[in-house]
């Protein structure tokens, strides 16, 4: 009979101690999801929505896309850029480049295109970068990933790619030229007329 309660009371004991790890197990992985590294969504979209003037759906939409794809991003571009085209086209953008860990700058970018577009477009330019290990390795030429459009409520995504680092630019405005078009982005530390 003692031997039985001994064994209920093993089994509360060990019931009790397996609830108090699954109600840590949580904070645990949300500390682990925040290493200090990275962005988190809620930062993101509150530089996002600061950056744009205002709070839509469709821009809730493609950040969600954009950590669906690839996760946490460890920095970011806010600038703007303008561009033009009719059959070939070119686009030129400065920002500054703002790390989660280390100090940021001002930056360049420029790029041809070609493809089925023309016209002329200007817009802002929220970039996520993933894996970037350094300011420098920012620095070159970055082509875009093929089928990666999407397009929410006047908001563009694509990503471009070089090595292990990605860059997810959310443009606004994207008009005609969103898509039709393929080429590069040549990240520069000073300003370049030369689109190459």
């Amino acid at each position: 009979m003692s031997r039985n309660l001994l064994t209920r009371r093993d089994v509360l004991i060990g019931a009790s101690a397996t609830a108090g790890l699954a109600a840590v197990a949580p904070q645990a992985f949300a500390a682990k999801d925040d290493d200090g590294k990275t962005f988190s969504k809620n930062e993101i979209m509150q530089k996002a929505e600061g950056f744009f003037g205002a709070t839509t759906k469709g821009l809730a939409d493609v950040i969600e896309k954009a950590f669906a794809d690839h996760g946490r991003p460890n920095a970011l571009i806010l600038g703007s850029e303008a561009g033009g085209a009719f059959v070939v086209g070119v686009r030129f953008g400065e920002g500054h480049l703002e790390r989660k860990q280390g100090a940021g700058r001002k930056l360049y970018w420029q790029g041809p295109s070609a493809g089925f577009d023309f016209g002329g477009n200007a817009s802002k330019v929220f970039t996520m970068i993933y894996h970037l290990s350094s300011v420098e390795e920012m620095f070159q030429r970055y082509p875009g990933v093929d089928g990666s459009l999407y397009v929410v409520a006047g908001l563009g995504l694509n990503y471009q790619q070089s090595g292990k680092v990605i860059l997810a630019p959310i443009r606004t405005g994207v008009g005609l030229r969103a898509g039709a078009n393929v080429g590069y982005l040549h990240y520069t530390r000073e300003h370049s007329w030369i689109p190459l």
